[in-house]
């Protein structure tokens, strides 16, 4: 498969996240098992937006934010859950998106929400800054199925009061997987 490219990721935060769905994100594991699952959900945060990390500018855990697009960024959420954004925009900008939810293609299950995600991925901290868009790296991107504007439903975010009105989060309609609310 063909993995998403830097240039994917450098455009505006929404389209990015609209242009995930139907992508597939793979975890490979030193073994030589490797993941893989479809994304069908994610949400976007800009640095204009109250909810994002970056809001209050470059701080430490936000830092990864601000750098190349198509890295990833892994951070701790309630103390015991880490999610995975992906980079995007041009650097110096703290803009990324969440990925929520994949529809596992393979033997693995609890992917819907973005810490069930993370764990059955083996997504830690560790992965924090690990390039998305290299044929190499053990947690990447891979280019999916098109995914049509009329098959995504676009709704508000979930989990989060600052910023809660923005319609800034995008799921493939009638997906099993997608998170509930």
């Amino acid at each position: 498969m063909t993995i998403i490219s830097k240039d994917f990721c450098s455009k505006n935060t929404l389209e990015v996240a609209k242009s995930l769905l139907g992508c597939v994100l793979c975890r490979e594991f030193d073994s030589g098992k490797v993941l893989r699952g479809m994304i069908v959900e994610t949400e976007a945060y800009t640095q204009e937006d109250p909810a994002c990390h970056a809001f209050r500018g470059k701080t430490k855990r936000a830092s990864t934010l601000f750098k190349a697009p198509g890295l990833s960024y892994v951070y701790l959420i309630y103390g015991m859950y880490n999610c995975m954004n992906v980079v995007t925009e041009e650097e110096g900008r703290g803009c990324a998106v969440l990925i929520r939810a994949v529809e596992p293609m393979g033997n693995f299950s609890g992917t819907n929400g973005p810490g069930k995600l993370c764990r059955a991925f083996e997504i830690t901290r560790e992965l924090n800054e690990v390039d998305l868009t290299s044929s190499s790296s053990v947690l990447r991107i891979e280019r999916g199925e098109e995914v049509f504007e009329s098959d995504i439903v676009c709704t508000t975010r979930i989990g989060i009061k600052a910023g809660a009105d923005l319609k800034w989060r995008f799921y493939i309609r009638n997906n099993p997987w997608v998170s509930k609310i």
